[in-house]
């Protein structure tokens, strides 16, 4: 396959809304073959982290909120924003993890970095591998916030994925290569 650039020429941006947690913008573009896009809508968010989180007995760590765009109370792995202070999206997943559960970790490491949706969003989403997990803190939840921490061993884990119960995308993409690096989930050969 050749590669070409096929790379859009940014011509102008106008900003139609920020805040701390949206943004939009309206670019106007021209690809490589001349042809002008306007408008062209962007949505900035900030990014985010997020992580298949284990206990030292093995146990996963998820966690149970209300989403009201969903209008649904639902299981997640912890995670959140990284915000401007964090050092970067490791201090964030750590911040996120003791905030959220309470729990702190032996070993975190990075298992992917994906884009939310690439069409019309500038973030990316960080997935990371938490093992060794102890109870240290207290939850310290935001103001808005109401989270259950969720113990679940790692065979229901496996049935709340089959049975669709992890609704959140970007959190069972996480769940997907946290599997494929422990070797509990292959690829057919």
């Amino acid at each position: 396959m050749m590669d070409h650039d096929m790379q859009w020429k940014l011509i102008s941006s106008t900003y139609l809304y920020r805040d701390n947690w949206f943004t939009a913008r309206r670019d106007r573009c021209e690809t490589p073959s001349g042809k002008i896009v306007d408008p062209y809508y962007v949505l900035e968010y900030p990014n985010w982290v997020n992580a298949l989180a284990f206990t030292e007995d093995e146990q996963v760590i998820l966690i149970r909120q209300y989403r009201h765009a969903l209008g649904k109370t639902i299981l997640e792995l912890p995670g959140g924003v990284v915000d401007n202070t964090d050092a970067s999206p490791q201090a964030a997943v750590e911040r996120e993890l003791r905030e959220e559960t309470g729990y702190t970790f032996s070993r975190i490491e990075l298992l992917c970095k994906i884009s939310p949706n690439p069409s019309t969003q500038s973030n990316l989403c960080f997935g990371f591998l938490a093992t060794g997990g102890k109870q240290t803190h207290p939850q310290s939840l935001d103001p808005n916030e109401e989270i259950e921490v969720v113990l679940v061993s790692k065979l229901e884990l496996r049935e709340l994925i089959m049975r669709n119960e992890i609704w959140q995308a970007l959190h069972v993409t996480t769940l997907l290569y946290g599997l494929l690096h422990n070797g509990e989930l292959l690829w057919n050969q």
